[in-house]
């Protein structure tokens, strides 16, 4: 296959599609958006899978227009502490081998997977004038301060924080995903001028639309049940003390099902805190390939979203956009104020529930109380569900965020895709015009 002849940019990430990371369906979406208008794009991954050994794609091929190149590195997963630095330490040394030896690009931009490979991103700039930007889905070290992994004001988490504020300040251009992390990337010495705010997306409006019939429910067994479904990684970041109070509160209900989707590090003690229950109204299956994603979340009545409040503007559950999506209503347990909760109020289609208000017993209790009642009045449910659809419609669908992501490349690098005189000029996206409303946010306006 041709190579496209426009602007050359290289996008580094420890994780790309077809693995099930969301940093990696993400990273995928928008390479193959840039392929498509004409850039050169790159992506470089490693060959390990986000669970634990390697994922099954050649080490080298163009996949949707996009040249991907997956390095081979330990394999351990995210099981143990250890064997995930070993990954990381791995994928660290090629990609800094491939950007002081490999080609120049007119852009890097920098995922923040595994933790300060930005950092590498500075010493290529150093060594070779390298231009680099990140797209900041996390922050570090702080998501390891917040879990409990470092500890605040120790020499290694302040050398940490040294390095990575370093990465940050040198980018040519800082992407975080909503205002409460914007609020921090600016606490790590950011130019305002550089650090902007791009939504994370829940696919196309186009080809996200949920069926009408759903045979998924039938293999289930799921017929006739109201499904309350968590769906994607079960991480650190997230808060289930409450959930398995409104689970024990709804054991005996024979209406309502809990439907775990996915996977992560606290998966098992999901399965082990329904075992100890005896909780017969409970699954958990693995991840659902991409393209039957859309089945899956419409098998729910109601998704279930959390985050631990130590985690605010350090993570942005991402599941939140593919929820908006189903058209279904949405239970958040976490705090009242981040960008999951700011979003659901604004569109309104859903409850948060905070547990720091009373403690999980109270939280469980009104998270098995609003479940109680959205299964007793379905039409509320739908109102809220069609509530989120519409805000992801007209704010989170993919091709806006694409599309202002897009726009911060053009401003910072003064760089375009090259097209053929037989191509002319590609037309703008017709949601273009609407971008600097939805899906890009101006810095001043989210700094609060």
């Amino acid at each position: 296959m041709d190579r496209p002849a426009g602007a050359t940019l290289l996008f580094v990430n420890q994780h790309y599609a077809p693995d099930v990371a969301a940093t990696g369906q993400c990273l995928a979406d928008l390479a193959e958006h840039l392929a498509h208008d004409g850039y050169d794009v790159e992506v470089l991954a490693s060959r390990t899978r986000y669970a634990a050994g390697h994922i099954a794609a050649p080490a080298s091929e163009v996949l949707n227009g996009v040249r991907v190149t997956r390095v081979s590195s330990t394999a351990f997963g995210r099981r143990t502490l250890l064997g995930r630095l070993a990954d990381y330490a791995s994928f660290y040394g090629r990609v800094l081998t491939k950007l002081l030896f490999g080609r120049r690009y007119d852009g890097v931009v920098f995922l923040t997977t595994p933790p300060l490979v930005s950092f590498i991103g500075r010493i290529a700039q150093l060594v070779r004038r390298q231009r680099y930007g990140i797209w900041s889905m996390d922050l570090h070290p702080e998501a390891e301060l917040a879990a409990g992994m470092l500890r605040n004001g120790s020499l290694l988490a302040r050398a940490l924080a040294w390095l990575d504020a370093r990465a940050y300040r040198g980018a040519d251009f800082v992407i975080d995903l909503g205002a409460y992390m914007h609020k921090r990337v600016l606490e790590k010495g950011v130019e305002p001028t550089k650090a902007r705010t791009v939504h994370l997306w829940g696919g196309r409006a186009d080809r996200v639309a949920m069926p009408a019939a759903n045979s998924l429910s039938h293999q289930l067994a799921l017929d006739g049940k109201f499904v309350v479904m968590y769906s994607g990684n079960a991480g650190i970041v997230h808060d289930f003390g409450a959930i398995f109070e409104a689970m024990r509160a709804l054991r005996d209900d024979p209406r309502i099902f809990f439907l775990f989707v996915g996977g992560g590090p606290r998966r098992a003690e999901v399965e082990e805190f329904a075992r100890r229950e005896r909780l017969t109204n409970f699954a958990y299956h693995d991840y659902v390939p991409r393209e039957l994603l859309p089945h899956s979340l419409s098998v729910a009545h109601v998704h279930l979203i959390s985050l631990r409040p130590e985690f605010v503007g350090v993570s942005v559950p991402s599941k939140l956009y593919g929820a908006m999506a189903s058209g279904r209503p949405i239970l958040f347990v976490g705090p009242g104020r981040c960008e999951t909760a700011d979003a659901i109020a604004e569109a309104r289609c859903g409850v948060t529930i905070d547990p720091t208000d009373g403690g999980d017993a109270v939280a469980g209790r009104r998270i098995a109380e609003i479940v109680d009642s959205w299964a007793d009045a379905p039409a509320i449910g739908a109102e809220l569900g069609a509530r989120g659809r519409c805000m992801f419609v007209e704010r989170y669908d993919q091709r806006l965020s694409c599309a202002a992501f897009e726009e911060v490349v053009r401003a910072a690098w003064g760089v375009a895709p090259e097209l053929s005189p037989q191509e002319g000029r590609r037309p703008r996206h017709p949601d273009r015009a609407r971008v600097s409303h939805a899906a890009v946010t101006d810095p001043q306006a989210d700094a609060h």
